[in-house]
């Protein structure tokens, strides 16, 4: 099966609220650890006057940069119950930000985890999660004749046309999942009697 990349398209903000202690979680895409560090600098002026903002993120596409802060609270409580959620939900190239506002009642080792926890999860439930997978990008070049039938062939794989180029012959640049790309070329070939001209071009997320 094709690798696939889930990520937050559209940010979130959730808040619970434990023992009058207010919980604010703001997610947002991000791409490097610099926008990850302007996103929590950003949430620290807005949210200037609470206690502590907690910080998570990870990042690349297979999630191999992972970092989190308990920003004062007790070590292990805040940011990897945070961080936590977000990989049990499969996002990578995601921060989040949730922010504390005190209410006069500690919560103890347990309740922080479950509140900042929760907190992540209320915000996830607001955004929008958009999912790609890894495909090989299919260059295939026909003339004329071939044409309607390599589009019935593409909508009924349910395959996305990148680009598509009319010249003298016409060329259809495909995304395929990279465990269909033997078959789609061997119906590529059949639907145009031989006469498609199919390369591989690399693969990228769609």
């Amino acid at each position: 099966m094709s690798e696939v990349y889930r990520t937050v398209a559209k940010e979130g903000i959730g808040e619970i609220e434990e023992k009058r202690s207010r919980f604010i979680a703001t997610i947002r895409h991000i791409e490097t650890q610099e926008e990850a560090a302007a996103f929590y600098e950003e949430m620290r002026k807005k949210y200037w006057d609470a206690r502590h903002n907690c910080t998570a993120c990870i990042l690349g596409k297979k999630g191999e940069y992972r970092h989190s802060s308990d920003d004062g609270e007790p070590s292990g409580t805040a940011g990897r119950p945070m961080l936590e959620v977000l990989d049990g939900a499969g996002l990578t190239d995601v921060a989040v930000v949730v922010t504390r506002y005190f209410g006069g009642t500690l919560l103890g080792t347990g309740g922080l985890v479950r509140a900042y926890g929760g907190a992540v999860q209320a915000g996830l439930k607001n955004a929008e999660i958009s999912e790609k997978r890894l495909c090989v990008c299919l260059k295939i070049t026909t003339d004329y004749n071939g044409v309607g039938k390599l589009q019935y062939l593409f909508g009924q794989r349910q395959l996305q046309i990148l680009d598509s180029v009319y010249e003298q012959d016409v060329t259809f640049l495909i995304a395929v999942p990279p465990e269909d790309v033997s078959s789609v070329s061997a119906a590529a070939a059949d639907a145009t009697a031989g006469k498609a001209v199919i390369e591989e071009k690399g693969t990228d997320w769609f």
